[in-house]
């Protein structure tokens, strides 16, 4: 990496543009880091804290590595100047979600709640149009008393749309909640494994 940054820094610029080289350097940067933590490896200390905290606490390795460097950033602020700072600060914004985006991939899992009268129906279409498992759960409304029927089922970000559309088909005033999830097993929900 030492001997490439070197190389790189006899590269003429392709932008003067301090947005538009923040927005795409922390996307390039993104991308690259992502990739060689989903393979198995790490660029530096940080992304070692990052992968081992990972596996300890509910936060992304790329939340990780954006807070770290947050914190750098913010010491550097003081030799370098604010508007330095604030731009790299920005730069690992969207390289922390460029990060979890190659880590986890696009087919990131989501939790979803339906609450609906019409709750068979909507489960049977998300079994027969999206081929996903779905659990019923015995809910009650706190307001009402009114026992309510819960539907519990994971899908993918590439099947949230298609989710979105089934509910409304079937029942517009139903009550959705998506949520993402850190990591799923067991059942028979696939997902590909990270390392």
């Amino acid at each position: 990496m030492s001997i490439s940054t070197t190389y790189l820094h006899k590269i003429p610029a392709f932008t003067d543009d301090m947005l538009l080289a923040t927005v795409f350097g922390g996307i390039i940067l993104g991308s690259g880091v992502g990739l060689v933590i989903r393979y198995g490896g790490c660029l530096d200390g940080t992304e070692v804290l990052a992968i081992l905290l990972n596996k300890k606490l509910p936060f992304s390795v790329g939340e990780f590595i954006m807070f770290f460097n947050i914190f750098i950033f913010g010491w550097g602020g003081f030799v370098f100047g604010w508007d330095r700072a604030m731009y790299s600060i920005l730069a690992y914004a969207i390289t922390f979600k460029t990060i979890d985006i190659v880590i986890e991939g696009i087919d990131q899992s989501k939790s979803a709640w339906i609450i609906s009268e019409d709750h068979q129906e909507i489960g049977e279409a998300i079994l027969a149009r999206l081929g996903r498992g779905v659990t019923y759960l015995k809910g009650e409304g706190a307001f009402t008393g009114d026992d309510k029927k819960v539907i519990f089922c994971v899908i993918t970000r590439l099947e949230e749309a298609k989710l979105k559309l089934i509910v409304e088909e079937i029942d517009p005033s139903a009550f959705l909640a998506v949520a993402d999830i850190a990591e799923v097993r067991g059942g028979r929900f696939k997902k590909r494994d990270i390392h």
